[in-house]
């Protein structure tokens, strides 16, 4: 009767209202108006693939994922995929943020109309791009600068962002600053209480030796893609197999969590004597046995 009475001509719905749709959809011929193009979409599951169930209380609500993130972030996570199952729960608005970020990027560079109208990014902002709502850092060397210097404040990590490009600045990038504040927010509630530093094994404990020493050795100002260059030929240089546990182990032995940025962009960030430092005070801590945690 809605759709009858208002003219509807779209409506979206999950895949458990399908029969409802199809009777629905029948009823409003016999009326003499044509049912609304649909969507059907799959259903939202928690961390362990369960449905997602208020009676549980195991979902995220809008206004949660808005707490630790931009509503970009959000439209990123939603157009993805809409007719697929998908994961909702807290660890995804870190990497639906990236998405969005490096869909803007592409999207402001792009000249070709065909490539540009496939971009979400284009979608998400109506076909009118908006080059402030981008950041030269990623949301995620954020959540890692935030968690390595143990922030507590904005201008800790406005410390560093500083450093790394002297043009950045809140009053200059204010969408910058949101995600600083958004970091932080999500850092505190999120990524602090879930640190869990493992000790490194012999043969890791060997390369991250040699990798301070590298930084030592380099220039202060070598770019991102450079110091990612001297980690990856450290990796390679050590055997380590297969290469993404060299960078497994950075993340878990030096951040104290399973994930993070390209560790070249994290580097530059935070500062390579800073990072040298962290290494050395990771190699420090008093260690178990190999690869348990401590």
């Amino acid at each position: 009767m809605r759709w009858y009475a208002l003219g509807v001509d779209y409506e979206m719905s999950g895949k458990d209202l399908i029969d409802s749709v199809k009777l629905s959809s029948k009823i409003c011929r016999i009326l003499g108006k044509a049912p609304p193009a649909g969507l059907t979409y799959e259903l939202f599951l928690d961390q362990n693939a369960q449905k997602i169930s208020k009676s549980k209380g195991n979902g995220l609500s809008i206004e949660e994922w808005l707490h630790y993130a931009p509503p970009e972030s959000l439209a990123q996570y939603m157009f993805n995929q809409p007719t697929r199952a998908k994961r909702l729960f807290f660890d995804v608005i870190p990497r639906a943020m990236d998405e969005y970020l490096a869909n803007l990027d592409k999207a402001v560079e792009t000249q070709d109309d065909t490539i540009l109208r496939a971009n979400p990014a284009w979608f998400i902002h109506g076909g009118v791009l908006d080059k402030g709502l981008s950041s030269p850092v990623s949301f995620s060397a954020l959540l890692n600068l935030a968690s390595v210097a143990n922030a507590e404040s904005s201008e800790t990590l406005w410390k560093f962002l500083r450093r790394y490009d002297p043009t950045l600045s809140p009053e200059t990038h204010p969408y910058v600053d949101r995600l600083v504040g958004h970091a932080l927010v999500y850092f505190k509630e999120f990524v602090r209480p879930a640190k869990t530093f493992r000790a490194p094994t012999d043969l890791e404990r060997v390369a991250l030796q040699d990798l301070a020493d590298a930084l030592k050795q380099a220039d202060p100002s070598l770019s991102p893609v450079e110091v990612q260059d001297i980690v990856f030929e450290i990796g390679k240089k050590h055997q380590i197999q297969p290469l993404r546990a060299w960078f497994g182990c950075l993340y878990e032995v030096l951040l104290g969590q399973t994930e993070g940025p390209r560790f070249g962009i994290f580097a530059s960030l935070f500062g390579l004597p800073e990072t040298v430092g962290l290494i050395e005070e990771s190699l420090a801590r008093k260690t178990s046995d190999e690869g348990t945690e401590i």
